[in-house]
């Protein structure tokens, strides 16, 4: 059987968020693998597009050949499940999940009901099932339908990163990575920042701030009745945020769901004592020994994790070692490309 699929991804594949970074990765892996990979662009608007949006969409995958094996990214795959349903049986479709679209922080019961219904209809359509973290398998299975045999966990890979090197800084660094979304909990940080702001710190918050425009404004007027902009960075995205996690001492993101996280698995691979929420797969991705992880939207909890990390040097050397311990156990990009093309050559 010939190696060569079509990834189908919506929205813009350059786009710095961890989701489409994993499906970059992928797709270099899946090359260096011998895989053919022809990509086709869905289009944008999505997981919300408009219904001209899922026509082109359904139109463009349609046309497709018979038996072609078709790889489609979950933030598209979710919301076309009468495609899907109408294609099922004339190509070889896998789905590709980060996290299941109902669980976005911010939807109504309406919206949520809604996504959760048409991904469990698309889902049904599919061969097969790719997600990022065993807490996503999970889900899939029990909430989604989905045989656990027809599922495969594909981690995402990690780089191998020199520890951090920012003992000697004179002002401690707490770095933050993450679209200026809802569900990334900026604004908790912020207050639990404001908490501490009798302490030394410098903090820098990396991540889009086009993709969700109105949290993005709501964070920078945060910031400033906060009084904390002399103190905090809305730094937007960044190409390469390697020199932020080596300049860091404190690695905090106070998400209130991720489907893996990962930013977390990168702070770990550079050494950084982590703050964050026992949310999604945290808890899957952050162990224990390595990181202090408070509830959801307890800005009181996470400033007090904060504020140990500051003021006890000990503490904060023990969960950076227990860090690089758990970073270097961590699996890397060709490993990821090699479990995902295995479960792509026994789709049938």
């Amino acid at each position: 059987m010939s190696r060569s699929l079509t990834f189908a991804y919506p929205g813009d594949l350059s786009l710095k968020t961890g989701g489409y970074a994993y499906d970059r990765k992928v797709i270099d892996g899946l090359r260096s693998l011998g895989w053919t990979v022809d990509l086709l662009p869905l289009g944008e608007g999505f997981p919300a597009p408009s219904q001209a949006t899922i026509q082109s969409a359904s139109k463009m995958l349609s046309a497709l050949p018979d038996n072609t094996l078709l790889l489609v990214d979950g933030l598209g795959f979710g919301v076309l499940e009468a495609w899907a349903t109408a294609e099922a049986a004339r190509l070889r479709i896998v789905a590709l999940v980060h996290h299941p679209l109902a669980l976005e922080t911010g939807l109504s019961e309406t919206e949520q009901k809604g996504f959760r219904a048409s991904e469990r209809a698309a889902l049904a359509s599919a061969r097969h099932v790719i997600v990022t973290s065993p807490m996503t398998a999970r889900e899939v299975s029990a909430n989604y339908r989905v045989e656990a045999h027809s599922i495969t966990v594909a981690l995402p890979g990690t780089e191998r990163a020199d520890p951090s090197s920012a003992n000697n800084h004179p002002v401690p660094q707490i770095l933050s990575v993450g679209t200026l979304s809802r569900r990334k909990g900026h604004d908790v940080l912020l207050s639990a920042l404001k908490s501490i702001e009798d302490l030394d710190w410098q903090a820098t918050i990396i991540g889009s701030k086009t993709l969700d425009p109105a949290t993005s404004a709501a964070l920078s007027r945060q910031v400033n009745e906060l009084d904390l902009a002399e103190r905090v960075q809305l730094a937007g995205e960044v190409d390469d945020p390697k020199g932020y996690f080596a300049g860091a001492n404190i690695f905090a993101l106070a998400s209130r769901y991720e489907g893996y996280g990962m930013v977390f698995a990168e702070a770990l691979s550079h050494g950084l004592p982590i703050v964050a929420c026992k949310a999604g797969a945290v808890p899957d991705v952050v162990p224990e020994e390595a990181g202090m992880l408070v509830p959801v939207d307890d800005a009181d909890a996470f400033g007090r994790a904060l504020r140990l990390l500051l003021t006890d040097p000990d503490a904060r050397q023990r969960l950076a070692a227990a860090a690089r311990q758990a970073g270097a156990r961590l699996p890397d990009w060709p490993e990821t490309a090699q479990i995902i093309s295995d479960a792509l050559e026994k789709i049938s």
